[in-house]
Order: C-alpha cells, then sequence, then structure tokens
C-alpha cells in the first residue's frame, strides 16, 4: 500500500508543479509573440525555443522535490513548514509571468523574481532540513532563476 501512496504523491508532486507552469503560461503565451519580441535585450538572451524545454525540466524536478519531502509524513512540523514556503515560491513563480508578461513590465516583473529567488532560497534550506535530495533537486531551478533575475534586470534597464 506505501507503494501507492507514494506513487500517488510523487505523480500529485509534478503536476501541481507542471500545473503552475501552465498558469504562468498562460500570461506568458498572450504577449510572447507580440509585445515581448518588441523589447530590446541583452547579447545573453537565450534563444525562444529554449525556455519551454527547460521550463517543463525543472517544474519536473521541482515536482520530485516536493515529493521527497511530502513523503516524510504531513505530522513532521519540518514538513509543513518547507512545504508551506514551497507552496509560496511556487505562486511567487506564476505572479512573475503575470507581473513581467500579463503587465507587460519588466520592472514588476524584476521585483517579484526579487522576491520570488529570495523564496527559493529559503525552500532550499527548509528542504535541506527535511530531504537532502529534495533540496539538491531545486538547485537548478535556482541557477534557472538566478540567470532569469539578470535577464529580468537586463531587459528592464535596456527599456
Amino acid at each position: 500500500m506505501k507503494g501507492i501512496v507514494d506513487i500517488l504523491r510523487l505523480v500529485v508532486s509534478i503536476m501541481i508543479c507542471q500545473g503552475a507552469g501552465l498558469i504562468g503560461s498562460i500570461f506568458t503565451r498572450t504577449s510572447v509573440g507580440t509585445w515581448y519580441v518588441t523589447l530590446r535585450k541583452p547579447s545573453f538572451n537565450p534563444p525562444s525555443w529554449l525556455f519551454g524545454p527547460v521550463w517543463i525540466t525543472l517544474y519536473a524536478m521541482m515536482g520530485v522535490s516536493l515529493f521527497f519531502v511530502w513523503r516524510k509524513g504531513l505530522g513532521n512540523p519540518g514538513v509543513r513548514v518547507a512545504l508551506t514556503v514551497f507552496a509560496i515560491q511556487l505562486v511567487l513563480n506564476v505572479l512573475w509571468s503575470v507581473a513581467f508578461f500579463g503587465l507587460n513590465s519588466p520592472l514588476r516583473g524584476f521585483i517579484v523574481i526579487v522576491v520570488l529567488w529570495s523564496a527559493i532560497l529559503l525552500t532550499v534550506i527548509y528542504f535541506w532540513r527535511v530531504s537532502t535530495a529534495g533540496a539538491l533537486l531545486l538547485l537548478p531551478y535556482m541557477a534557472w532563476v538566478s540567470f532569469a533575475l539578470v535577464l529580468n534586470f537586463r531587459i528592464w534597464r535596456l527599456n
């Protein structure tokens, strides 16, 4: 029975994270081919085709990370705190898409991504206390958001 519960938790964890990505993509899709293409971008701006595969992979890794912590049990106060912080950063992740793409505002996006980066750092710290593997799986996400923060800043300053 524990194996089935773990499989369900893993699937739900991945679906939650991919769902956040799907919600964020609603705001991205509406302006990535219109408003975004008119912006001046720095030389290190990746090609547009790269963002989709990177985010899908990162959301999958976030889901597995979430599973590793959740499987430790909601009766554990450390797990509850870690999951709460994770939920906050996931909401901030979606809000970045709303701010940057939905509102067509690199400045608002930059403000949100700074808060998001801080929330990811807290998530890694709290996850580390519960599951080292869960925390390590978040490091590529943190690295990508660090890059996105710099990119967002440069786009804001260039426009």
